[in-house]
């Protein structure tokens, strides 16, 4: 009898905990979509509702393609000088033709580019600077940049160049890495009986008379580390004054499949700053160290690829006009903080200037 009685208390029991589970089950079902939708209606401070998690947005950030602000183009390698440091030789004597080329600075426009520049090689080579009249003709009427500029060592340029093209160019910078003529040929900037200074200061008058912005490049090495040329610079009163440490990139100065042998123009850091340091009373210097400048310039070569410079020689991506602009600048290896912080983006539009041409 007792046990009968004891069985069934049992039975009892266990259909009590099992509707007690039953009902804890889809108590706990119930809440969940409602927290769910708590968490969605009442979000956390700092996040947002389309917000990924901060892994997957870091994710994206890394990954996501830089501005092309402001593109070198060297269109051309070859050149009339032979400069013992030159970093972009003649490997090759390819030029895009004139209509792929704005083609291609289209892309660039539309993906954000704001300042051209066009360098070489030499870039008044090519069919004698009307090449490169086109394409800033081409930049400044239809693509409406606001900054077109050229890098030039100045050999080849004529005031006829000026009179056709010079109302739609902002700024012309001219290599120049010495006031004394023997260390220009020294460096490989000599050319027959043409005098490097002197042309120098008759294209400065030219961009007085034709209101270009006038600028000039220098490489420090170890011919003109020890030179003073705060005489000069000032009385040539540049817009800005780049004064670059000679760099080595394999490949194209340094290494068995260079075109030059750059390390004999090397200098220390502290031979640079010592240079620096000489000329800190010119108020348009602008100093890029090997650091500063390794990846804080979008490089586009002949073929319109950007050249990833990170690992010490130029690696190619592939061209923006088989890829786009977005899908070839990701393999650019571009900095653009160190763009930033090198002073990349200023005043360069001409019209913004307040120069006394």
């Amino acid at each position: 009898m007792h046990l009968d009685m004891l069985g069934r208390l049992l039975s009892i029991g266990r259909a009590v905990l099992a509707a007690l589970q039953g009902r804890l089950g889809a108590l706990c079902w119930s809440l969940t979509p409602l927290s769910l939708s708590l968490s969605l209606s009442l979000p956390l401070p700092g996040w947002r509702r389309d917000s990924p998690p901060r892994r997957e947005r870091e994710q994206e950030w890394d990954d996501a393609s830089p501005t092309p602000t402001s593109v070198n183009y060297h269109f051309t390698r070859q050149c009339n000088y032979k400069c013992g440091f030159c970093f972009h030789t003649a490997k090759t004597s390819f030029v895009l033709p004139l209509e792929e080329a704005k083609r291609g600075l289209a892309m660039l426009k539309e993906a954000g580019m704001e300042k051209i520049n066009f360098s070489g090689g030499e870039p008044f080579l090519q069919d004698r600077g009307e090449f490169v009249g086109k394409l800033v003709q081409f930049c400044k009427q239809e693509l409406e940049l606001p900054s077109v500029s050229i890098v030039s060592n100045g050999s080849l340029i004529r005031e006829r160049w000026f009179k056709k093209y010079g109302e739609y160019l902002d700024i012309l910078a001219i290599s120049c890495d010495s006031f004394d003529e023997d260390v220009n040929i020294l460096i490989g900037r000599g050319q027959g009986k043409k005098n490097h200074v002197e042309n120098l200061h008759k294209l400065r008058q030219w961009c007085r008379e034709y209101a270009v912005a006038f600028k000039i490049n220098s490489v420090i090495n170890r011919f003109n580390v020890e030179e003073d040329m705060n005489e000069q610079i000032k009385a040539l009163n540049p817009v800005r004054w780049k004064v670059f440490q000679c760099l080595l990139i394999e490949g194209e100065n340094s290494g068995e499949d260079a075109l030059r042998e750059a390390e004999k123009f090397v200098i220390s850091d502290e031979d640079f700053e010592r240079f620096l340091d000489r000329h800190k009373d010119v108020s348009c210097l602008v100093p890029e160290s090997n650091q500063k400048m390794r990846d804080s310039y979008l490089i586009l070569d002949e073929y319109m690829r950007f050249l990833n410079c990170r690992n010490g020689r130029k690696e190619p991506s592939k061209s923006i006009l088989d890829v786009g602009v977005e899908a070839a600048i990701k393999f650019s290896g571009f900095d653009e903080k160190m763009f930033l912080t090198r002073g990349g983006k200023y005043v360069w539009s001409k019209a913004d200037m307040k120069l006394d041409w």
